[in-house]
C-alpha cells in the first residue's frame, strides 16, 4: 500500500455536504423557482421529474410518491394485493421493505440469499405457493438480483415481480436498468441514496399504462378527478420542492455512480485478501450505494475504525425475520442461515462520490493495521 500523507483527512460516511456544495447554485435556484411559483403539491416539478426519471430508467411511466416504503405499498396496492396474500422477499434488507408489504395487510415470506447478499431465484422457486401474489427482490447495496432467472421462475407460476430498487439507481442487469425489468420498480430518494433529495421521496416505475393510471389515483387519496374517489388510496405525494431538487441531481447521477465505482476499485485494490469484498456479477453493473466488507471479526474491526475516526455502519445488524415487529410470523434463529451469517459479519465502509484517494487509502490502512496488530489475525 502507498504511504499516506502525515495528516490525511479522514473520510465522512455519506458526503452529503460535499454533494450540496457541488450543485449549490442549481439547487438554490430550484428551491427559489418552486417557492416563487406558489404551487407546492403535484405541479410542474413533479411532472417534469417523473418524465425525466422514466426516461432515465428506460420505462414508459413514473409516479412520484412520499417514500420508498410507500412506493412498495402502492405497487402492491395497484395489484390488489392485501390481507391473505403472501409476498416473497428477503430478510437481508432494511425493515421498510417488509413494512411496505405489511402496510397492505399482506404477509411477507422471507427467503435466504446468495453469496452477493441477494435473493436466490432457486430458493424462491421452492417457496412459491397458492397464496403467493408477488415476488419482491431487493437490489441490495447497488447490485441487481439475477433478474433474468428470477423472471423465468416468476413467469412459470404466473407471479408478478416488483423490484425494490431503493438502493440501485442506475444499476443494470444485462444492460437493463433496475426498475425496468419487473412489472413495477420501487425507488427511494432518501438523502443518502445514489439519487437523493433533501428529505423523503420515492417513486414507482412501470411500462403498464393501466397500473400507471391506478398508481396516480392511489397516491392521491384514490382520486380519479378532484373530489371523485374511485378507490381507497393514501396520501403519498412527492413534494414539488423535492422533485425540483431531484431534477438537478438526476443530471449528475451517472457521473456520481462512476465516481462510486472508482472508489470501489480503490477498496478492491487495497483490501483484496484482507477482508471479504463485494463481487460484481458478470451480468451486472454495480453502482455501489454501499461498500460492504465481511469479516468474522466485524465488531472489533468496527471499534478500531471508529477509534481512528473512520465512520462505518452495519447494513443491517438484525435481519428482518428476527425483528420484534415481525415476531408474529414465527421465524426463528437458524431459519435463514446465510442471511444470519452475513448479519454477523458485514460492515459498511465510507462510500460516496466525493471520497478522495487519500481518504479511501486511509481507511484501508487502518484496516491493515487492525489485522497486522494485536487486534486481529496477521495477514
Amino acid at each position: 500500500m502507498p504511504k499516506l500523507d502525515a495528516n490525511p483527512r479522514v473520510p465522512g460516511f455519506s458526503g452529503l455536504l460535499d454533494q450540496y456544495q457541488t450543485v449549490k447554485t442549481d439547487v438554490d435556484r430550484a428551491a427559489t423557482r418552486v417557492l416563487e411559483s406558489g404551487w407546492y403539491v403535484l405541479g410542474k416539478e413533479v411532472k417534469g421529474f417523473e418524465e425525466e426519471f422514466a426516461a432515465y430508467v428506460e420505462v414508459s411511466y413514473c409516479v412520484g410518491c412520499a417514500s420508498g416504503t410507500e412506493a412498495i405499498a402502492l405497487a402492491l396496492m395497484a395489484l390488489d394485493i392485501g390481507p391473505g396474500d403472501e409476498v416473497i422477499t428477503v430478510a437481508m434488507t432494511a425493515v421498510p421493505t417488509a413494512t411496505g408489504i405489511a402496510m397492505t395487510g399482506a404477509t411477507p415470506v422471507f427467503v435466504d440469499i446468495d453469496d452477493n447478499y441477494l435473493m436466490d431465484p432457486e430458493v424462491v422457486l421452492a417457496k412459491i405457493g397458492p397464496r403467493t401474489k408477488a415476488i419482491l427482490p431487493v437490489h441490495l447495496y447497488g447490485q441487481t438480483v439475477a433478474m433474468q432467472r428470477l423472471l423465468e421462475v416468476a413467469a412459470k407460476h404466473g407471479v408478478p415481480v416488483i423490484e425494490d430498487a431503493c438502493q440501485a439507481h442506475g444499476a443494470q442487469h444485462r444492460g437493463l436498468k433496475a426498475g425496468s425489468m419487473g412489472v413495477m420498480g420501487c425507488f427511494s430518494f432518501y438523502p443518502t441514496k445514489n439519487l437523493g433529495c433533501y428529505g423523503d421521496g420515492g417513486a414507482v416505475t412501470t411500462n403498464n399504462k393501466r397500473l400507471y393510471q391506478k398508481l396516480l389515483m392511489l397516491r392521491n387519496y384514490g382520486q380519479e378527478i378532484r373530489y371523485i374517489h374511485s378507490s381507497n388510496g393514501i396520501n403519498s405525494r412527492l413534494d414539488e420542492i423535492q422533485a425540483a431538487f431531484l431534477r438537478v441531481h438526476l443530471k449528475y447521477l451517472d457521473q456520481w455512480n462512476g465516481k462510486r465505482r472508482q472508489v470501489a476499485d480503490w477498496y478492491k485494490k487495497y483490501l483484496s485478501g484482507v477482508v471479504g469484498i463485494p463481487v460484481e456479477h458478470a451480468d451486472n453493473h454495480h453502482v455501489y450505494h454501499l461498500y460492504v466488507v465481511e469479516t468474522d471479526q466485524r465488531d472489533a474491526l468496527m471499534d478500531y475504525l471508529t477509534k481512528n475516526n473512520v465512520s462505518c455502519l452495519i447494513h443491517y445488524p438484525i435481519p428482518v425475520h428476527l425483528q420484534k415487529c415481525f415476531a408474529a410470523l414465527g421465524y426463528k434463529q437458524g431459519d435463514l442461515p446465510h442471511t444470519e451469517k452475513a448479519a454477523r459479519s458485514i460492515l459498511s465502509l465510507p462510500m460516496h462520490p466525493w471520497l478522495t484517494h487519500d481518504q479511501a487509502s486511509y481507511t484501508c490502512e487502518i484496516i491493515h493495521e487492525f489485522f497486522k496488530g494485536s487486534h486481529g489475525v496477521a495477514l
